[in-house]
């Protein structure tokens, strides 16, 4: 069994993430597959034996000391996915499913172009699609095997010949996935000969461990953990996308742990030592890429709010906290019924964590994936794929998180009939501009129409990307281990998946809350101004309109606890997920707001021109439902109060809220009353950084004093020194709380 964490194993591994690591052979052998060995067979089978000709040409790695078993350097050239994006053989450019994609929607959607931007970046919708940001059912590997997998596939062939293909094909991808594993073994049984003593019995261990799994059942906590990790690489190989990740891994290896730790046949020290090479080597494949996030969930309620945590739940989170990485993200599932003491950990990690956690509360997320017509049970199921775009595991298409949708521009498109503050460019469909409207509900009424119409837009235009994705990339690996594709022998993009929602993020809800309020308030209720000379004072970035700047910058804002501010912030939020629910996809799901900022807050925010509530042209933007800066004098529990009236309930796809505090002022008693007054008031999740400006500023100065300095960027951590200079200065500039 595995020693204890602190091994030569460990640093080993550290070093090797750290490592250069060479260009991967895969797209060159998908390639080699594709078009020269396999070009004559049927569609799927040529997909098929394709990927499972580049996986058992994979090679295999051995190291010593290890207990896990199987290396992919996936963060690396060549890793990549041609059918998606072309790769680097030109043979793959005509089966791109990016150039189709976009060659169809330019055809068959020319109104799209008028919502994805111009040569200024101003946009209001992100072009394009991203597929990933789900996970799988890979109990069924640990829990029953792929001999099993394979024998299930082989019979629904037989008894349904319509979907042979599909089956078949999973066949063959499973098959070169034992194939691959065998060839470990062999590597393993040639290295015996010249082994010391030592090191012959730890490789006669792994080689019994892999002659098991993941051929056969699980028995062992280890024989689990192997069945996983080799399980995980293989998928990802075939699905190579950020987002994508294992999910609840407590809930399924916890089970092992806890018998183990109670027959004695793993020490606590073991147990330790096994699941920090875990996560040891998520980092070591996806090292370079802090932006990748495959997120590891722990902790949890059921459908009936009963705790379904385990020793497992806290046990990755202690190894996760001793460990200097970013992959894979790990987050904790918070509910009513959570132990005092998982609460407790959760406060730790928010303070000691490298700023790296994330918080998710059960008690409104599930509520709200019910309502979007997710069965209760699979709703309790849920996951982040990825930042924390939710989704119930094992059970939805990935076409899950989409675009960005930047809110306050449609509002400063709609005061300004259509013109970008930005560029100047003019857009049709955006009314008469403010002077055109007589009341602030006729205005209002405008934003949700336009609101409609862009989801509307992005619907189709999605749809076109689906059927791109299910002609030209066919997977066989990940639609086994997606509830209803085994069912109903259609692939993932095909319609297989339970679910078949599209997500997008909308950015800036707080901003477009307050520039409306603003309106409502310095036009229609207090006259303050005119439309005129708002209008004007907008296009000079208020420049010469001083005594108006001052007087909408002291209007009341979002994060304030003020009635008719929080109250104009519920209504926005609602009106765009209003918008997105009445829209169904070709495959009959929604479009869900999943509402973060990744690192696009700079970006978003520099595509906007001045607003109504006294924000200047370029400023950054709120981080999802967190009131922006100047909303937050209030002091937290003020700030959080507003955030935490809003009808989260609305939104299915997760709400994010960024908490930056003073390291002096935030210790672990602060922030677990804070958790528990998130929590208890209906937030969904909660994340944010306790590094101090001090910090951060001496790296921006010395940044090879720092380089392993993480921070929470917007739905992710990363090296601080490694980020955008727009990124980092936003992460500088942020509003820090240092009391109640």
């Amino acid at each position: 069994m595995q020693r204890d964490a602190d091994t030569p194993t460990r640093h080993a591994i550290q070093e090797r993430a750290l490592a250069p690591k060479p260009a991967s052979m895969k797209e060159q052998r998908l390639s080699e597959a594709f078009f020269d060995l396999y070009a004559g067979l049927p569609h799927r089978e040529r997909h098929a034996r394709s990927l499972a000709y580049a996986l058992t040409h994979e090679p295999v790695r051995l190291y010593p000391g290890e207990g896990l078993v199987g290396t992919i350097h996936q963060a690396c050239p060549g890793g990549g996915c041609p059918q998606w994006g072309g790769g680097g053989d030109p043979r793959w450019d005509g089966l791109s499913v990016v150039a189709e994609g976009f060659r169809r929607v330019a055809e068959e959607l020319p109104e799209d172009a008028e919502l994805t931007g111009d040569a200024g970046g101003a946009f209001l919708i992100s072009g394009g699609a991203f597929p990933g940001h789900i996970g799988w059912d890979w109990r069924l590997i640990v829990e029953q095997g792929v001999l099993i997998l394979i024998d299930r596939c082989r019979a629904r062939a037989a008894e349904d010949p319509a979907h042979a293909p599909f089956y078949e094909g999973a066949v063959i991808a499973w098959e070169a996935v034992l194939a691959w594993n065998d060839a470990h073994v062999a590597a393993m049984e040639a290295c015996l000969t010249d082994a010391e003593p030592d090191e012959r019995g730890r490789l006669e261990r792994l080689i019994a461990l892999c002659r098991r799994v993941p051929a056969h059942p699980a028995r062992s906590f280890h024989e689990a953990v192997q069945a996983f990790h080799f399980q995980h690489l293989t998928v990802m190989l075939e699905n190579p996308f950020g987002g994508n990740g294992p999910g609840r891994v407590d809930t399924v290896l916890g089970p092992y742990l806890d018998r183990d730790l109670a027959s004695g046949a793993v020490t606590p020290a073991e147990a330790r030592g096994l699941v920090t090479e875990m996560l040891l080597k998520f980092h070591e494949r996806l090292a370079p890429a802090d932006g990748w996030v495959e997120t590891i969930m722990v902790g949890g309620a059921d459908a009936q709010g009963r705790w379904t945590g385990n020793t497992l739940s806290s046990l990755i989170v202690e190894c996760y906290m001793e460990l200097s990485q970013t992959h894979p993200a790990v987050y904790m599932r918070l509910a009513k019924s959570a132990p005092d003491d998982f609460v407790r950990l959760a406060a730790r990690y928010m303070v000691a964590g490298d700023n790296r956690a994330q918080i998710l509360n059960d008690d409104a997320i599930v509520p709200a994936m019910v309502a979007a017509g997710v069965d209760a049970d699979d709703a309790a199921d849920y996951m982040c794929g990825g930042c924390m775009e939710i989704s119930a595991q094992a059970k939805a298409g990935d076409l899950r998180f989409t675009m960005i949708h930047s809110i306050p521009k449609v509002v400063e498109l709609l005061l300004t009939g259509g013109e970008c503050l930005i560029t100047g460019r003019r857009r049709s469909g955006f009314g008469p501009g403010l002077a055109g409207y007589a009341s602030f509900e006729a205005l209002y009424a405008a934003f949700e129409a336009e609101l409609a119409r862009e989801a509307g837009v992005a619907v189709r235009r999605l749809d076109i990307w689906g059927e791109c994705v299910a002609e030209r990339r066919p997977t066989f690996l990940i639609s086994s281990l997606v509830h209803d594709c085994l069912e109903t022998g259609l692939d993932l993009h095909e319609g297989g998946a339970r679910y078949n929602d599209y997500g997008t993020a909308p950015v800036g809800i707080p901003n477009a809350a307050d520039a409306l309020y603003a309106v409502q308030r310095a036009l229609f209720t207090d006259g303050l101004c005119t439309a005129e000379e708002m209008l004007a004072a907008l296009r000079a970035d208020f420049s010469g309109h001083e005594l108006l700047h001052r007087a909408l910058c002291r209007l009341p804002r979002f994060g304030q606890e003020h009635a008719g501010a929080d109250a104009m912030a519920g209504r926005v939020l609602q009106s765009v997920a209003d918008a997105y629910a009445a829209t169904r996809g070709r495959l009959g799901g929604r479009l869900l707001p999943m509402v973060f900022n990744f690192v696009w807050t700079p970006m978003v925010g520099g595509a906007l021109g001045a607003s109504p509530d006294g924000r200047r042209a370029g400023a950054t933007v709120a981080h999802g439902l967190t009131p922006q800066a100047s909303g937050m004098t209030g002091g937290l529990t003020a700030a959080v109060n507003s955030c935490t009236s809003l009808p989260q309930c609305a939104i299915a796809g997760g709400a994010t809220t960024m908490w930056d505090m003073d390291p002096a002022w935030a210790d672990e008693a602060t922030l677990e009353a804070v958790i528990r007054a998130f929590v208890s008031r209906g937030g969904q999740i909660m994340q944010g950084n306790t590094t101090s400006v001090a910090d951060l500023e001496a790296a921006l100065e010395r940044p090879a004093d720092y380089p392993n300095l993480t921070v929470r960027v917007g739905g992710f951590s990363a090296r601080f020194v490694g980020l955008d200079p727009a990124v980092q200065r936003e992460i500088v500039t942020r509003y820090r709380h240092r009391g109640g």
